[in-house]
């Protein structure tokens, strides 16, 4: 399933064909689904058919659009988007895919359903077909690109405040920054891409980190300091770096994204996104005062969890880390 599941994007990445890509698309949603219901429990197997729903939809949307696009400049390359009605038609259906807002709904419900490890997949393997398609498509409508975007930053922001699942924060997080991505997609693919790279490699180190401590509420994580210190002591730089702090890696996208959008004189957008930016910091400073600042000499009122060994292959989790 996991070669599959590389196969379908593997194709989509090398394809110049609408149908190809399309095909690519939907092998990678086949292989994926039996990877997310393997657990048999009745809320992996929701998760599982309302992702399948929404990606049927984009799919067809996609399908759909490529189809008029061919039907209007009769071929079916990638490059030669040059119609505003596919364009905007393939630039929502893969922000149905990716799950930018107004189109995110599912993604939080969905990765809740999950385990973390399938969960990994979903929110960085599973970015990278679609997100290469709109590199190729370089979509000609820019509003509908910056209002994609805008919406998913603030509602990236927004939607993880009140949330206690630590899934459903990483879902938020997982929007609010593919909105940032979104925002300079058109004026700097390169420095997308960049954003697209950081934030694999800071979200693979957060998941793996939580699978170690076996924990998916925050108020689990505030006991595993006795579980793994080191890991605790450094989850929360992660956390941060995710937030867009200066010393962190994390905020070297962020700083770039903006002085690019003030050059594009998009001062107000930019004031904007770094508005809720500072949404999403208030909770991953959250999940770091639950982690750390709840150490020993402070009262607990929850006992002591069983220190099991983990067989988790901490290696992954060191290099990115």
């Amino acid at each position: 399933l996991l070669f599959a599941m590389g196969l379908g994007t593997t194709i989509t990445f090398a394809s110049s064909h609408w149908l190809l890509a399309w095909m690519g698309l939907e092998i990678n949603t086949l292989a994926i689904l039996p990877l997310m219901c393997q657990s048999h429990h009745p809320r992996a197997v929701e998760a599982t058919i309302k992702y399948f729903l929404t990606q049927a939809t984009a799919a067809a949307m996609l399908l759909f659009a490529s189809i008029t696009n061919a039907w209007i400049t009769g071929q079916w390359n990638l490059e030669f988007m040059s119609y505003s009605l596919p364009t905007t038609l393939v630039t929502v259906a893969l922000a149905l895919k990716i799950g930018l807002a107004p189109l995110h709904a599912w993604m939080p419900e969905v990765l809740q359903g999950l385990d973390l490890t399938t969960g990994l997949i979903l929110s960085t393997w599973q970015k990278l077909a679609p997100f290469c398609l709109l590199l190729q498509i370089n979509p000609s409508n820019t509003s509908l690109l910056l209002i994609l975007g805008l919406a998913s930053t603030l509602v990236g922001g927004w939607g993880g405040l009140n949330q206690n699942q630590l899934r459903k924060i990483l879902a938020y997080s997982s929007i609010a920054h593919l909105g940032w991505m979104i925002l300079v997609l058109q004026f700097f693919p390169s420095l997308t891409l960049l954003t697209l790279l950081m934030y694999f490699v800071m979200t693979f180190s957060l998941f793996i980190s939580f699978k170690v401590n076996n924990s998916t509420t925050i108020n689990s994580l505030s006991m595993s300091w006795s579980k793994a210190p080191i890991i605790s002591s450094m989850v929360p730089f992660i956390l941060l770096s995710l937030g867009g702090l200066p010393p962190l890696s994390g905020f070297m996208p962020k700083w770039l994204i903006l002085q690019e959008l003030t050059k594009q004189s998009l001062a107000p957008l930019a004031t904007l996104a770094a508005l809720s930016a500072l949404l999403s910091l208030y909770f991953y400073l959250r999940i770091s005062y639950a982690m750390t600042l709840t150490m020993s000499p402070n009262i607990l009122l929850n006992a002591l969890p069983w220190r099991l060994p983990s067989n988790q292959h901490t290696l992954p989790l060191a290099i990115t880390t």
